[in-house]
Formats: structure tokens, C-alpha cells, sequence
């Protein structure tokens, strides 16, 4: 594939928090919004196929499986570590700006990977999450939207990365596991050691063991025993 070094940066018609990810992650001598078989490609760097999504994963599934078929793709995937809510009128005006008590960290990013896991196993596939903090844009559409009172979301704005993790084999997912966990372990156990709800600890588990990073050892009642090594 014939590619220029020197093509500028695409935005096309994507979002703030898209394209200020996609500067953040640039190096010299990459390529943007590249066409390669019938699909947009964010960015490429050497033989890498790099794709930024900042909404759902599951949307991504079949792209992702058409380009691993003959090339190396990376998934960079934001996670949300804190987030400013700002409300402003339709010229852009702030009328307000607070911030969200909720806090997040990397294994948020379970509640979209559960869509990805056995892409995982694919010697091509890799994800890199980044957290960050950002500012969600609300805007008033009472027409469109009855919840919270007619405030749409308009826009995400990246303010700060504050970390990431790539994730390339099954040793750097076990890697996202807390520290401390009992053998075997159960949902419960890595819901309380990371402290995050069961549901998520429960799409974790599902993710690592699709992916062969841990295994099913048995049942204890109706609890599933885990242990953290490939099947």
C-alpha cells in the first residue's frame, strides 16, 4: 500500500474527542484517514492499521474482522477517569460547568470489550486503552431527548491523558487483574478487588476467559472458580 508521510491530519466528520485522541497518538511519518478496502482507516503507521473508537466497540466488529484478515490493527480505546459536565447555548456560551462525581479506571473499559473478546486471541489484534479526562458538551433539545430535562450530549473534549495500557497478549490482560486475588478466584472476588460492581467484574472475567488468559477450574455453589493462566 502506497502511502504519502506527509498527508495532514483528517477530520472529517468526527468529533473533538476523536480527533484530538488521533493527534495525541500520532508520530512522525503517519498516515490519516487512509481508504483501504472499501473502509476509512484512522491512522497508519508502517504496516499498523490503527483505529480510534470513542463509542461502541460492537460497532467496530466487522471491520475489525475484514482488515485482520491480511493486516496488524490496534484499537485505541478511551477510558474515562473524570469528566466535566458543561451546559452551553446554541452560540457556544457556557451557562454552566461541574464536575461528575462518577470516576472511572481501566477496567471501565470492559463494559464495550465484552463485544471484542476473542478478537484477542488473533495474533494481528491489539488494544491500547487510554484514560482520560474530558468534558461532555450538553446542549438544550427538549424535542429530541426527555431525560435530563432536554440536555442532549453534543460533543466529548479531551482535557488531559492521563494514562494507557497496551494490551497485547494474555499475560497483559492478567496484568489488569488486582493484586491479592484468592486461587481460584470467583466474580466476587475480582468485583471486591478492584472495586467495581459484580456486572462488570462478571463482563471481565467472560473477556479474559474468551480469551484464553484465564480459565474455568470448577464451581463452588453457583460460583464460578477461576484461575489466572492460559486454558
Amino acid at each position: 500500500m502506497a502511502l504519502s508521510p506527509h498527508r495532514p491530519i483528517a477530520t472529517l466528520n468526527e468529533g473533538p474527542l476523536h480527533a484530538a485522541l488521533k493527534t495525541w497518538y500520532a508520530e512522525p511519518g503517519d498516515v490519516f484517514e487512509v481508504p483501504l478496502a472499501g473502509r476509512q482507516i484512522d491512522l497508519v503507521r508502517g504496516d499498523l492499521l490503527v483505529e480510534i473508537q470513542t463509542a461502541s466497540l460492537g460497532a467496530l466488529k466487522a471491520k475489525l474482522r475484514q482488515l485482520l484478515k491480511h493486516h496488524p490493527v490496534r484499537v485505541v480505546y478511551p477510558v474515562t477517569a473524570a469528566k466535566w459536565i458543561v451546559r452551553e447555548d446554541d452560540d457556544g456560551t457556557v451557562l454552566s460547568r461541574r464536575k461528575s462525581p462518577k470516576r472511572g479506571g481501566l477496567v471501565d473499559a470492559f463494559w464495550e470489550l465484552v463485544s471484542l473478546p476473542r478478537l484477542f486471541r488473533h495474533e494481528r489484534f491489539t488494544c491500547e486503552l487510554v484514560l482520560v479526562k474530558e468534558e461532555e458538551v450538553r446542549r438544550h433539545r427538549p424535542r429530541r431527548k426527555r431525560r435530563r430535562k432536554g440536555w442532549v450530549t453534543t460533543e466529548r473534549r479531551l482535557l488531559e491523558v492521563v494514562d494507557s495500557r497496551l494490551l497485547c497478549d494474555d499475560d497483559d490482560l492478567r496484568n489488569l487483574l488486582p493484586p491479592g486475588l484468592p486461587v481460584p478466584f470467583t466474580t466476587a472476588d475480582l468485583a471486591a478487588g478492584l472495586g467495581c460492581p459484580r456486572n462488570l467484574a462478571q463482563k471481565m472475567a467472560y473477556v479474559l476467559r474468551e480469551a484464553e488468559a484465564i480459565r474455568v477450574t470448577g464451581k463452588r455453589g453457583n460460583a464460578i472458580l477461576y484461575l489466572a493462566e492460559a486454558a
